[in-house]
């Protein structure tokens, strides 16, 4: 029975092997009205993705009735094996009513993925996508003609739809791991160098073509929003998102165009997408710490807050409470710094009352050890200071002064330079003058150490005006605070010598029990 099974198992096999040979791809056809078309006699092509044994089936994937997301879903179809090409005509060489079925089969050609890294391999079928992508980029921005109410649509909706598919198998890919990655597999004590080069995709220039007919897409006045929100919906704009996480500064700034545009013209999403960059924030600054595209995202929220409507909605005001200012917490903060900082003040523009919440939020983050992060929230404080009113800076005034204090006192000349650079501000030195009689006690110990031990001389020099403008505001509080700071350090002189007589005491009381036979070490 065994022997029965096998020999049937090949006389099938048989069978098919002879078939093959006689399927032969069909020739490169010429189409009606093709040939004349591009410069040297070279027309636009298409890949025929269909191999020879399902060349004949009219259900297959790749067969020119059959919209083109099936070959999207499984893009690798594309790279297996060198494609057929068939000669396709000119958009513009066809008749409008002709264009849409011609729009699919370039489409089709558009969902082809090549291996974009090894320049030898389809170099024919990589040319013949790029002319494609390019034709297809100048029929989707080009002005609709004036034509009459019963004249076919530019772009119907299945053509929309794939379309979408298309470009959707471009972008949507696994990203290569990133550089402190890989360097953490070989070493994991690797730290990612802020000044090595950007990593530059080699597939960059096929891919901003993909790119380009999506912007052109969602820009254009052809693309009706009831249709395309169908095929750009939720799923699209989360896929969009993963992908700002890309190590190439070019492409995070398509995405950051596209995604603003996105924004603009579908306004059913605005929610969603405000709701899924909250997320991408929540998971960078709780979980990984690491993200590319923190400052991109954050350059479209500052478009977004700046169109803000007052009164303020409490979930903008949750979203800067839990998401903004949290934003400060991570070490990489100094490459998106400038961004975060254009929301934050745009936030206290909008709502003065904002910043209570805003300052008190900076002074929770406030770095111990870094430097560096330091003289950035110094420099963001005082843009937030200025915004700021006299009821609101009375609330946050005590705290917020008292870390300013321990900034003047950094052994760092960076930080107390960029801390006494506060009173060059004349809005920050109105509401110190108006609130003086709170501010100077907690201030002027911190200047007095300056002057008296402080080691860099700019810091000196800048110590010794702000001390003159605070002699100058008001003389009487001035002296007073003087009185106060030489009583204190003459009562921290006098439980010094307390503390030094009482261990004298002590150690004589024990040289005497112990005899000479005790050692005392000074």
């Amino acid at each position: 029975m065994f022997n029965k099974i096998i020999k049937r198992g090949n006389r099938k096999s048989a069978r098919g092997d002879s078939a093959e040979p006689g399927a032969r791809p069909a020739a490169p056809s010429s189409s009606s009205g093709g040939g004349g078309g591009g410069a040297g006699g070279a027309a636009p092509v298409t890949v025929n993705h269909a191999s020879r044994a399902s060349a004949a089936t009219p259900s297959s994937p790749t067969s020119p009735h059959v919209a083109p997301s099936a070959l999207a879903t499984n893009p690798a179809a594309g790279a297996a094996s060198p494609p057929l090409l068939e000669p396709l005509p000119l958009l513009r060489d066809v008749a409008a009513a002709d264009r849409p079925g011609l729009l699919l089969r370039k489409l089709r050609l558009v969902a082809a993925i090549f291996d974009l890294s090894d320049s030898l391999k389809h170099p024919r079928e990589k040319e013949a996508k790029r002319q494609a992508l390019l034709e297809l980029v100048d029929y989707v921005q080009a002005p609709a003609q004036a034509a009459g109410a019963n004249a076919p649509a530019r772009l119907p909706d299945h053509v929309q739809e794939a379309l979408v598919a298309a470009i959707s198998a471009n972008i949507f890919r696994t990203l290569p791991p990133a550089l402190h990655e890989s360097a953490a597999t070989i070493d994991p004590g690797a730290t990612p160098d802020d000044e090595e080069e950007p990593y530059l995709d080699p597939a960059w220039p096929h891919l901003q073509l993909v790119y380009d007919l999506l912007l052109r897409y969602v820009v254009s006045p052809d693309t009706d929003t009831k249709v395309a929100k169908r095929y750009v919906d939720h799923a699209f704009v989360l896929r969009l998102l993963d992908l700002f996480d890309s190590e190439d500064p070019r492409e995070r700034e398509y995405l950051k165009t596209v995604l603003h545009r996105i924004y603009g013209k579908f306004m059913v999403h605005r929610p969603f997408i405000r709701k899924a960059i909250n997320n991408v924030f929540y998971r960078f600054i709780f979980e990984t710490q690491r993200h590319n595209g923190i400052g991109e995202l954050l350059e479209i929220l500052g478009s977004i807050i700046n169109g803000f409507a007052l009164p303020m909605k409490e979930e903008h005001k949750l979203f800067l409470a839990r998401a903004l200012i949290p934003l400060h917490k991570p070490k990489s903060v100094a490459i998106y710094h400038q961004q975060l900082s254009y929301c934050i003040v745009q936030f206290v523009e909008k709502d003065y009352k904002l910043a209570d919440t805003v300052i008190r939020g900076l002074l929770k983050y406030w770095p111990v050890t870094n430097c560096q992060k330091e003289v950035l929230f110094l420099g963001e404080l005082e843009e937030v200071l200025e915004a700021t009113q006299p009821a609101e800076f009375q609330r946050c005034m005590v705290p917020l002064f008292k870390q300013i204090g321990r900034c003047l006192n950094s052994s760092h000349f960076q930080v107390a330079e960029r801390a006494l650079f506060l009173w060059n501000n004349d809005h920050i030195v109105s509401l110190i003058a108006q609130n003086r009689g709170a501010i100077f006690p907690i201030i002027f110990e911190a200047l007095e150490r300056n002057i008296q031990s402080h080691w860099n001389q700019a810091v000196h020099g800048l110590t010794a005006n702000v001390r003159k403008m605070f002699l100058d505001m008001d003389s009487e509080l001035f002296e007073e605070c003087q009185q106060q700071y030489m009583e204190k350090q003459a009562k921290a002189k006098e439980i010094q010598e307390q503390r030094e007589s009482a261990w004298r005491q002590l150690e004589a009381v024990a040289a005497k029990a112990a005899g000479d036979d005790m050692v005392l070490v000074n």
